[in-house]
């Protein structure tokens, strides 16, 4: 079976390649042939039947000889023992280019749970785009025929793969203007995301399909009279719309099948662009046009470079219905897209666009000055899925010199001045259409001639137009702006952001952000400074958690061995080796796991006192720190962290420990009632508390409410305090402070 294949593919290629010389592709062959010799695929297939559809898909694209190999071979490194340094060896430089290309965009783990990785791997898909475009057909066909076989794996993974497609895939092919294959992605999507829907839609067509088939075959049959008596020569035939286009309709416009009459389009290809518009003149004598729904992509060309002229009009019994014509060459771009502009020389690829081609390359131009100008791979994930879901609906417009510009349906002034120029969508101050003063938020409508009208004095765009704004293009250059603009400020609030996050998740700053590990969070997010990070975190491209998470991640990699350590380790770290081992007691008052005269403190945020049950923290470079075991910093530990907890308990000091004073804080909660200070003063006075601060204050109703800050030398003191202190008339609640 596969050498069938093989044969089926050199017989597609010799239609088209003008070369007799098939040697390398044989070799290509030969040696994926015996690299894949023990694998299967999930039908059972023996897995060489993969790279040679993927070659019969390149071939029926028409590219290069390059192109073909690299089909053949594009699983070869990735699967087997097999290199790029081999394959650059035995073939050429430019085939492992590409071999090496599809490689890379195979690794990618795509996810739509962790969408930052996947705007990461979408980054990394057009940066190898921009190298060599061949890289991305031989990645198209690469989906479809795994499309095709997507029934053998898993329904989640099926499910995950069609919106994977259905959301990236199929627009690029869209975009790159390969019909061919964007109808198939879409439908395979469709079946799998929306079985029961695709099967239903199926059924209720092939029941029509007799009838429309019958339709069609008259009005071509009358076409075909009509046109012969113009000594026209055209070729008329009817075509089925595909099921997603349908189905798209059916939902976009909430009607039944039976309320959609174009389930098929009639199409005339003709020899020459005078003949195109000779033909839309006998439709529109033979059948009358609807308002509004004629289209000339012939003059004005779609940006995937798809030429033709769309018409609708009313058929037989009443019945509307779509007539395309174009020229053969038209239909090969609309079909083929940007594969069918590749030229050969024998022996020699040009691997190249042709000049007069290139320029229409100016989308993929955009998409690459975005991967420079997005501060994060999340914003262009956004900006890119954004544009590929508004290309299918375009309008365009004219400038005061006659030029067309080609923006999403929707779209505003703004859209056009951004699409001109940054700097004409930066001074802008308003805009004329046709001639009269429009404002902002103004829908461009096809034919319109639209002047914009600038100022040296602007102030720069609103944050107001990203709302009424369209393209992709124009919120992309308004967010540089702003970044640029308020870059200092973006910094500051950042580092804020930042700073908050850690100490929230008891984190030390400090410890996570060495340049060492600062460096790889850059590279990650596509950075070129520590500031350019704090600045995405301050202007919301980026979130704090995330840059925190993954300095954490990276931190925890780094010290895991000694965050591992046993205890009885990490206590050598802040035992005093001066001191005698001999048995003291403890000026502190505290014993850790039964080691004495450790350099401890007390933390500030839950003040422990003795009687309270406690534990200690090993910090890094100041001791240990005390805490009560009820305390949110100890109870909020990050698991890793949890490691430098140690036991710890109150050392009996007799009298010693009656004389040493501990600061603790409660708050007395009490109604509004004239003299309770007085009262709470007096109880604290009797008990001879020292006290270092006293804070009254009344809260909405007839509440009051007294924070209280002391010494006193124990729990068994602040009981006797506070069992005083509730017994006042008018104290409702006494609460200890904890952070």
């Amino acid at each position: 079976m596969p050498d069938n294949m093989y044969m089926e593919l050199i017989k597609a290629i010799k239609k088209y390649h003008p070369s007799e010389d098939f040697s390398m592709i044989e070799k290509a062959y030969k040696l994926a042939r015996s690299a894949h010799e023990n694998q299967l695929r999930k039908s059972g297939e023996p897995y060489i039947i993969h790279p040679l559809a993927v070659a019969q898909l390149l071939a029926e694209l028409e590219l290069d000889k390059e192109s073909i190999i690299a089909g053949i071979l594009h699983d070869v490194v990735e699967d087997t023992a097999y290199t790029i340094e081999y394959i650059t060896e035995e073939f050429s430089k430019e085939v492992a280019l590409l071999v090496d290309g599809v490689t890379k965009l195979e690794k990618i783990p795509y996810s739509t749970d962790k969408e930052e990785i996947q705007a990461e791997n979408y980054r990394k898909m057009f940066l190898a785009m921009s190298k060599d475009i061949r890289v991305i057909l031989i990645k198209l066909a690469d989906r479809l025929h795994n499309m095709r076989t997507l029934k053998y794996k898993p329904e989640h993974k099926q499910r995950k793969t069609a919106k994977e497609t259905l959301d990236i895939y199929a627009p690029l092919a869209h975009r790159l203007g390969i019909s061919k294959f964007k109808i198939e992605l879409e439908d395979l999507s469709f079946r799998y995301l929306h079985p029961d829907a695709y099967y239903d839609l199926v059924e209720k067509i092939a029941r029509k399909r007799g009838d429309r088939i019958q339709f069609v075959d008259e009005i071509v049959n009358d076409i075909n009279v009509e046109i012969e008596k113009i000594d026209i020569k055209a070729e008329v035939e009817g075509r089925p719309k595909h099921f997603f286009s349908i189905y798209k309709k059916m939902i976009g416009q909430q009607k039944t099948i039976d309320q959609i009459f174009d389930l098929f389009a009639v199409r005339a290809i003709v020899e020459s662009v005078k003949d195109c518009y000779g033909v839309l003149g006998i439709i529109h004598e033979m059948y009358k046009p609807i308002p509004g729904r004629f289209k000339d992509y012939i003059a004005m060309p779609k940006p995937n470079m798809y030429q033709s002229l769309h018409t609708t009009v009313i058929g037989p019994e009443g019945e509307p219905f779509e007539m395309q014509i174009r020229t053969a060459e038209m239909h090969r771009t609309a079909e083929y897209g940007i594969a069918a502009h590749w030229k050969y020389k024998e022996g020699k690829t040009t691997g190249n666009i042709k000049q007069r081609e290139e320029q229409k390359l100016n989308w993929l131009r955009q998409i690459l000055e975005w991967q420079r100008d997005m501060s994060d791979n999340k914003e262009f994930l956004d900006i890119l899925k954004s544009d590929l879901d508004v290309f299918a609906d375009q309008v365009y417009a004219f400038t005061p010199s006659g030029d067309v510009i080609n923006l999403p349906a929707g779209s505003t002034p703004i859209d056009f001045a951004y699409h001109i120029h940054s700097a004409v969508g930066n001074k802008m101050v308003g805009a004329r259409v046709n001639g009269k003063i429009v404002t902002f938020d103004y829908k461009i409508k096809n034919g319109d001639r639209i002047e914009i009208v600038t100022s040296q004095n602007s102030r720069g765009p609103s944050r107001d137009w990203l709302s009424i704004i369209k393209s992709s293009q124009a919120r992309s250059k308004i967010n540089q702006w702003f970044r640029k603009e308020f870059k200092e400020e973006n910094i500051l609030r950042g580092k804020e952001l930042i700073e908050k996050y850690t100490k929230n998740k008891g984190i030390v700053l400090s410890d996570i952000t060495k340049p060492e590990l600062t460096q790889i969070v850059q590279r990650k997010y596509g950075f070129k400074d520590w500031d350019a990070v704090c600045a995405a975190v301050g202007h919301g491209g980026l979130k704090e958690g995330q840059v925190v998470n993954r300095l954490y991640e990276e931190y925890k990699k780094k010290h895991e061995k000694s965050l591992e350590k046993p205890t009885d380790d990490i206590i050598k770290e802040v035992v005093d080796p001066t001191l005698e081992p001999a048995k003291k007691q403890s000026k502190s008052g505290i014993m850790v796991k039964g080691v004495e005269d450790l350099a401890v403190r007390f933390s500030k945020c839950c003040n422990p006192v003795p009687g309270d049950e406690i534990v200690g923290f090993i910090t890094r470079g100041r001791g240990v720190s005390i805490h009560r075991t009820d305390c949110t910093n100890v109870i909020n530990l990050s698991e890793i962290e949890r490691h430098r907890l140690i036991e710890a308990e109150w050392q009996s000091l007799g009298e010693k420990q009656t004389s040493r004073l501990y600061q603790v804080e409660i708050q007395i909660i009490g109604s509004n009632k004239v003299g309770l200070l007085v009262d709470v003063s007096k109880v604290l006075t009797e008990e001879k508390i020292p006290v270092k601060s006293l804070n009254a204050r009344s809260i909405k109703g007839d509440k009051s409410i007294f924070n209280v800050t002391m010494e006193i030398n124990g729990v068994s003191q602040l009981n006797k305090l506070t069992k005083k202190l509730r017994a006042i008339q008018g104290v409702e609640e006494i609460i200890r402070a904890n952070n």
